[in-house]
Protein backbone atom coordinates (compact mmCIF):
# COMPACT_ATOMS: atom_id res chain seq x y z
CA UNK A 1 0.00 0.00 0.00
CA UNK A 2 2.92 2.76 0.88
CA UNK A 3 4.32 1.34 -2.53
CA UNK A 4 1.36 2.67 -4.35
CA UNK A 5 1.48 5.90 -2.89
CA UNK A 6 5.04 6.56 -3.31
CA UNK A 7 4.76 6.11 -7.29
CA UNK A 8 1.47 8.01 -6.89
CA UNK A 9 3.47 10.74 -5.52
CA UNK A 10 6.07 10.56 -7.75
CA UNK A 11 4.00 11.01 -10.83
CA UNK A 12 2.01 14.18 -9.55
CA UNK A 13 5.54 15.34 -9.21
CA UNK A 14 6.67 14.33 -12.64
CA UNK A 15 3.39 15.98 -13.92
CA UNK A 16 4.04 19.23 -11.80
CA UNK A 17 7.48 19.53 -12.89
CA UNK A 18 6.82 19.26 -16.98
CA UNK A 19 3.79 21.78 -16.40
CA UNK A 20 6.12 24.82 -15.22
CA UNK A 21 6.83 27.22 -18.46
CA UNK A 22 10.63 27.50 -19.51
CA UNK A 23 12.12 30.26 -21.28
CA UNK A 24 13.39 29.35 -24.84
CA UNK A 25 16.92 30.80 -25.75
CA UNK A 26 15.55 33.49 -28.18
CA UNK A 27 13.31 34.48 -25.00
CA UNK A 28 16.39 34.32 -22.66
CA UNK A 29 18.84 36.21 -25.17
CA UNK A 30 16.07 39.08 -25.33
CA UNK A 31 16.00 39.09 -21.67
CA UNK A 32 20.09 39.61 -21.16
CA UNK A 33 19.94 41.96 -23.87
CA UNK A 34 17.23 44.21 -22.78
CA UNK A 35 18.59 44.02 -19.00
CA UNK A 36 21.95 45.14 -20.23
CA UNK A 37 20.28 48.48 -22.16
CA UNK A 38 18.59 49.27 -18.95
CA UNK A 39 21.60 48.72 -17.16
CA UNK A 40 23.82 50.61 -19.75
CA UNK A 41 20.74 53.27 -19.76
CA UNK A 42 21.13 53.94 -15.20
CA UNK A 43 24.82 54.35 -16.58
CA UNK A 44 24.00 57.26 -18.81
CA UNK A 45 25.32 55.67 -21.80
CA UNK A 46 22.35 54.47 -23.97
CA UNK A 47 22.00 55.26 -27.30
CA UNK A 48 18.93 57.63 -28.60
CA UNK A 49 16.16 55.61 -29.88
CA UNK A 50 16.27 56.49 -34.16
CA UNK A 51 12.94 57.86 -35.31
CA UNK A 52 11.09 56.14 -37.38
CA UNK A 53 9.76 57.91 -41.02
CA UNK A 54 6.46 57.20 -40.47
CA UNK A 55 6.55 58.90 -36.54
CA UNK A 56 5.28 62.57 -36.25
CA UNK A 57 7.00 65.43 -34.62
CA UNK A 58 4.15 67.11 -33.37
CA UNK A 59 6.12 70.11 -32.44
CA UNK A 60 7.50 70.41 -36.33
CA UNK A 61 4.02 69.80 -36.91
CA UNK A 62 2.69 72.83 -35.95
CA UNK A 63 5.60 74.70 -36.90
CA UNK A 64 4.96 74.06 -39.90
CA UNK A 65 1.15 74.64 -40.54
CA UNK A 66 2.01 78.17 -38.43
CA UNK A 67 5.06 79.21 -40.32
CA UNK A 68 3.44 82.02 -42.21
CA UNK A 69 1.44 83.37 -39.21
CA UNK A 70 1.52 85.06 -35.73
CA UNK A 71 0.74 84.09 -32.26
CA UNK A 72 -1.98 87.08 -31.43
CA UNK A 73 -3.90 87.05 -27.94
CA UNK A 74 -7.06 89.03 -27.17
CA UNK A 75 -6.93 90.97 -30.40
CA UNK A 76 -9.98 91.50 -32.58
CA UNK A 77 -11.20 88.70 -35.13
CA UNK A 78 -12.74 90.62 -38.21
CA UNK A 79 -14.64 88.22 -40.83
CA UNK A 80 -13.79 88.24 -44.53
CA UNK A 81 -16.63 89.43 -46.38
CA UNK A 82 -16.36 92.32 -43.32
CA UNK A 83 -12.73 93.13 -43.95
CA UNK A 84 -12.48 92.79 -47.31
CA UNK A 85 -15.62 95.65 -47.48
CA UNK A 86 -14.05 98.01 -44.97
CA UNK A 87 -10.16 97.41 -46.27
CA UNK A 88 -8.49 98.58 -49.60
CA UNK A 89 -7.71 95.55 -52.01
CA UNK A 90 -4.90 95.50 -54.12
CA UNK A 91 -2.35 97.40 -52.10
CA UNK A 92 0.50 96.28 -50.58
CA UNK A 93 0.40 94.05 -47.29
CA UNK A 94 2.61 96.74 -45.27
CA UNK A 95 0.77 100.21 -46.25
CA UNK A 96 -2.95 98.21 -45.21
CA UNK A 97 -4.61 100.54 -42.55
CA UNK A 98 -4.51 99.83 -39.18
CA UNK A 99 -7.79 98.00 -39.16
CA UNK A 100 -6.71 95.43 -41.45
CA UNK A 101 -4.30 94.10 -39.75
CA UNK A 102 -3.69 92.33 -36.26
CA UNK A 103 -0.17 93.10 -34.70
CA UNK A 104 1.73 91.39 -31.85
CA UNK A 105 2.12 94.43 -29.61
CA UNK A 106 4.94 94.91 -26.36
CA UNK A 107 3.28 96.12 -23.64
CA UNK A 108 6.13 96.11 -21.94
CA UNK A 109 8.01 98.64 -23.94
CA UNK A 110 9.26 102.09 -22.61
CA UNK A 111 6.95 105.08 -23.19
CA UNK A 112 7.76 106.86 -26.09
CA UNK A 113 10.33 105.01 -27.93
CA UNK A 114 10.41 103.80 -31.28
CA UNK A 115 9.59 99.74 -31.21
CA UNK A 116 9.47 97.23 -34.06
CA UNK A 117 5.86 94.75 -34.31
CA UNK A 118 5.13 91.86 -36.01
CA UNK A 119 2.02 91.98 -37.94
CA UNK A 120 -0.43 90.36 -40.01
CA UNK A 121 -2.49 91.40 -42.90
CA UNK A 122 -6.05 89.71 -42.31
CA UNK A 123 -7.31 90.70 -46.42
CA UNK A 124 -6.05 89.59 -49.60
CA UNK A 125 -3.01 91.31 -50.55
CA UNK A 126 0.07 91.48 -52.60
CA UNK A 127 3.48 90.90 -50.91
CA UNK A 128 4.38 88.44 -47.56
CA UNK A 129 1.40 88.88 -45.21
CA UNK A 130 3.51 88.79 -42.37
CA UNK A 131 6.13 91.82 -42.11
CA UNK A 132 7.11 94.31 -38.97
CA UNK A 133 6.45 97.68 -38.65
CA UNK A 134 7.80 100.46 -36.64
CA UNK A 135 5.59 102.46 -33.70
CA UNK A 136 5.89 104.48 -30.94
CA UNK A 137 5.57 102.81 -27.48
CA UNK A 138 2.21 104.37 -26.69
CA UNK A 139 -1.60 104.38 -25.94
CA UNK A 140 -4.38 105.56 -28.44
CA UNK A 141 -5.53 107.77 -26.03
CA UNK A 142 -1.96 109.00 -25.40
CA UNK A 143 -1.95 109.96 -29.32
CA UNK A 144 -1.05 113.74 -30.19
CA UNK A 145 -4.15 115.47 -31.62
CA UNK A 146 -2.85 114.94 -35.50
CA UNK A 147 -3.18 111.47 -34.54
CA UNK A 148 -6.76 111.19 -34.10
CA UNK A 149 -9.91 112.30 -34.86
CA UNK A 150 -12.90 113.29 -32.40
CA UNK A 151 -16.41 113.49 -33.79
CA UNK A 152 -17.80 115.49 -31.36
CA UNK A 153 -18.22 119.25 -31.38
CA UNK A 154 -18.63 120.67 -27.65
CA UNK A 155 -21.79 122.53 -29.17
CA UNK A 156 -23.38 122.16 -25.77
CA UNK A 157 -20.96 124.06 -23.46
CA UNK A 158 -20.24 127.29 -22.99
CA UNK A 159 -16.82 128.86 -23.89
CA UNK A 160 -16.44 132.44 -22.30
CA UNK A 161 -17.42 130.34 -18.98
CA UNK A 162 -14.73 130.76 -15.84
CA UNK A 163 -13.08 128.30 -15.16
CA UNK A 164 -12.83 127.12 -18.58
CA UNK A 165 -15.06 124.63 -19.72
CA UNK A 166 -14.59 120.88 -21.11
CA UNK A 167 -16.73 118.77 -22.97
CA UNK A 168 -16.08 114.76 -23.62
CA UNK A 169 -15.33 113.62 -27.15
CA UNK A 170 -15.46 109.91 -28.77
CA UNK A 171 -12.20 109.98 -30.51
CA UNK A 172 -10.42 107.43 -32.98
CA UNK A 173 -7.16 106.92 -34.06
CA UNK A 174 -6.14 107.58 -37.48
CA UNK A 175 -5.70 104.47 -39.80
CA UNK A 176 -2.86 104.84 -40.46
CA UNK A 177 -1.45 104.93 -36.65
CA UNK A 178 -0.14 101.92 -34.36
CA UNK A 179 -1.16 102.18 -30.87
CA UNK A 180 -1.55 100.44 -27.43
CA UNK A 181 -4.81 99.37 -26.13
CA UNK A 182 -8.28 100.40 -27.93
CA UNK A 183 -8.47 102.69 -31.02
CA UNK A 184 -11.46 104.18 -29.97
CA UNK A 185 -11.71 106.01 -26.51
CA UNK A 186 -13.14 109.57 -24.73
CA UNK A 187 -10.86 112.47 -24.46
CA UNK A 188 -11.86 115.76 -22.49
CA UNK A 189 -11.39 118.49 -25.01
CA UNK A 190 -11.26 122.11 -24.29
CA UNK A 191 -14.42 123.60 -25.42
CA UNK A 192 -13.61 126.45 -28.39
CA UNK A 193 -16.36 125.29 -30.81
CA UNK A 194 -17.73 128.20 -33.36
CA UNK A 195 -20.92 129.09 -34.98
CA UNK A 196 -19.70 131.32 -37.73
CA UNK A 197 -19.53 134.56 -36.16
CA UNK A 198 -16.86 136.91 -37.49
CA UNK A 199 -14.67 139.04 -34.75
CA UNK A 200 -13.78 141.64 -37.51
CA UNK A 201 -17.93 142.16 -38.54
CA UNK A 202 -18.76 142.34 -34.82
CA UNK A 203 -16.30 144.86 -34.72
CA UNK A 204 -17.05 146.81 -37.20
CA UNK A 205 -21.13 146.72 -36.32
CA UNK A 206 -19.62 148.29 -33.02
CA UNK A 207 -18.14 150.99 -34.38
CA UNK A 208 -20.33 152.02 -37.36
CA UNK A 209 -24.15 150.99 -36.20
CA UNK A 210 -23.59 150.30 -32.42
CA UNK A 211 -25.50 153.20 -31.67
CA UNK A 212 -28.69 151.21 -32.85
CA UNK A 213 -27.63 148.40 -31.30
CA UNK A 214 -26.20 146.35 -34.48
CA UNK A 215 -23.30 144.24 -32.84
CA UNK A 216 -25.13 143.22 -29.93
CA UNK A 217 -28.05 141.47 -32.16
CA UNK A 218 -25.34 140.12 -34.57
CA UNK A 219 -23.97 138.37 -31.56
CA UNK A 220 -27.47 136.91 -30.55
CA UNK A 221 -27.74 139.21 -27.47
CA UNK A 222 -31.08 141.01 -28.98
CA UNK A 223 -31.91 141.97 -25.11
CA UNK A 224 -29.07 144.32 -24.72
CA UNK A 225 -29.53 145.15 -28.32
CA UNK A 226 -33.01 146.54 -27.43
CA UNK A 227 -31.74 148.76 -24.99
CA UNK A 228 -28.93 150.02 -27.18
CA UNK A 229 -31.30 151.09 -29.34
CA UNK A 230 -34.53 152.83 -27.69
CA UNK A 231 -31.36 154.44 -25.85
CA UNK A 232 -29.38 155.80 -28.56
CA UNK A 233 -26.58 153.58 -27.66
CA UNK A 234 -26.53 154.59 -24.15
CA UNK A 235 -26.22 158.47 -25.22
CA UNK A 236 -22.76 157.36 -27.04
CA UNK A 237 -21.36 155.63 -23.56
CA UNK A 238 -22.65 152.16 -24.02
CA UNK A 239 -21.37 152.31 -27.81
CA UNK A 240 -17.96 153.19 -26.55
CA UNK A 241 -17.68 150.60 -24.17
CA UNK A 242 -18.90 147.77 -26.78
CA UNK A 243 -16.42 148.67 -29.14
CA UNK A 244 -13.67 148.20 -26.42
CA UNK A 245 -15.08 145.23 -25.12
CA UNK A 246 -15.25 143.77 -28.72
CA UNK A 247 -11.68 144.67 -29.23
CA UNK A 248 -9.91 143.31 -26.55
CA UNK A 249 -12.26 139.68 -26.99
CA UNK A 250 -13.91 140.43 -23.81
CA UNK A 251 -17.70 140.43 -25.84
CA UNK A 252 -18.33 137.23 -27.31
CA UNK A 253 -21.46 135.45 -29.01
CA UNK A 254 -24.13 135.07 -26.56
CA UNK A 255 -23.95 130.73 -27.49
CA UNK A 256 -21.24 129.95 -25.90
CA UNK A 257 -18.99 130.00 -28.92
CA UNK A 258 -15.93 130.97 -30.21
CA UNK A 259 -15.07 134.11 -32.89
CA UNK A 260 -13.41 133.19 -36.29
Amino acid sequence: MSKNVSKLQLLLLCLLLCSIPTKTTDEFNNSSTNNQTEEACLQESCETIPKEDNVTDVGLANNFLHEQTIEILNERVIPWHISNSICPIDRECHSLPADCIICKFNFTCIYGNLVNVSCQAIPKCDGPKVFEKTMRCQYCYQTSPEDHSCNATGSYCNTPANPVQNYRSNCTAKPHVLCLGQRTFFKNIRCNWTSGYKWTTTLLLSITLGGFGADRFYLGHWQEGIGKLFSFGGAGVWTLIDVILVAVGYLKPADGSVFL
